[in-house]
């Protein structure tokens, strides 16, 4: 179990405890787990429960016994206890690491780009209504796709008749005027310009980066920085990480081999692991609180990993080097990284070439 899973376990029992209404309290966006201090107890701490006190209006020791009963005997999970005024402590079970990590490389590249999706909004309806602006049209309609991806149904609403140019960005509304239902308002800070000027100017992929990638409260930056192809360009390194995980995929079949996860080859890239552990959760954060920034800053962060990985690790066999169970074992985690980068672009409405 990766710190990422141990977040997301203990998440979940705080979301268990809210629905058994065992704990009234506003379920947090994310749990953070570290690791324990010198002469902590265990392998990593969590203070959540002291985060939920208040809310709750309970002691946060009895905020914690109620997260440990839901968290004890989940896999790779040894021990939990509390300890202090209500810390969480966790003893995992490393044995189980090697075999985790095996699987999660399995499952992206046998999901392909739907890596990720899962059932976090199933069975909720949703409609986004924004204003005739290019921002607040493009972000509705990659915050849609989201929710779709967590198996949530809806539409988009806009107040007026579509520019004709935000078909050329990939944008689609599904009906006009202002239905007499209950809305949810997508207002972001307006880009400050139209369709046809950004798409003019940067092309649909930069225009869609420019307009996504920061926070809706912030202003987007939509200077000619976001052409540069340089790895500065937060867009340009993504895109080139998964180019070049696919780069590594053609390399390796003119060399005769492909890729098969070996999980006592050695493959020691713990932060790239631990990036693709975090895709579900992230797209999963992403739909709920409507904000694909979160997507396009952990592309950037996977695309990061990749390159860390891919320097110390080389995939590919040199000089008179023989193809190893360990660079077969490389290559698919590179092709996992590939697949991930390439299913968050598609979620948000851009291109992932296959050549840069």
């Amino acid at each position: 179990m990766t710190p990422a899973d141990l977040s997301r376990t203990v998440l979940h029992a705080v979301r268990r405890a809210v629905d058994e209404d065992a704990l009234r309290a506003p379920v947090p966006g994310s749990v953070r787990v570290e690791r324990t201090r010198p002469g902590g107890s265990g392998d990593y701490a969590c203070a959540v429960a002291l985060q939920l006190a208040g809310p709750a209006a309970l002691p946060a020791r009895d905020v914690a016994a109620l997260l440990r009963d839901r968290v004890a005997g989940t896999p790779g999970v040894v021990r939990v206890e509390v300890t202090g005024p209500g810390f969480l402590n966790f003893t995992l079970d490393t044995s189980a690491d090697d075999a985790s990590r095996s699987a999660r490389v399995c499952q992206v590249l046998e999901q392909g780009l739907r890596y990720g999706w899962g059932a976090e909004c199933a069975g909720q309806v949703h409609q986004l209504h924004h204003r005739r602006e290019v921002r607040a049209a493009v972000v509705a309609g990659t915050v849609m796709k989201l929710l779709r991806a967590q198996g949530a149904l809806g539409r988009t609403t806009c107040e007026e008749a579509s520019d004709p140019d935000w078909a050329r960005l990939g944008v689609t509304v599904d009906a006009h005027g202002r239905p007499p239902v209950p809305l949810v308002q997508t207002r972001p800070v307006p880009a400050g310009a139209t369709a046809g000027e950004l798409l003019e100017r940067l092309g649909a992929d930069a225009t869609r980066w420019g307009l996504l990638r920061p926070a809706g409260h912030d202003r987007a930056h939509l200077g000619d920085a976001l052409l540069v192809q340089g790895e500065a360009n937060p867009l340009f390194l993504v895109r080139y990480a998964h180019a070049r995980a696919r780069a590594l995929g053609r390399e390796a079949r003119r060399l005769g081999f492909t890729a098969a996860y070996d999980r006592s080859a050695d493959v020691p890239a713990p932060a790239l692991h631990a990036v693709l552990a975090d895709h579900p959760g992230v797209l999963a954060s992403a739909a709920r609180h409507q904000a694909p920034d979160r997507l396009a800053r952990h592309l950037e962060t996977v695309a990061h990993a990749f390159f860390d990985f891919h320097d110390a690790c080389p995939p590919l066999p040199a000089g008179d080097e023989k193809p190893s169970a360990a660079h077969r074992s490389r290559l698919a985690l590179a092709e996992a990284a590939g697949t991930v980068l390439a299913g968050g672009l598609s979620l948000l409405g851009i291109s992932a070439p296959e050549h840069l």
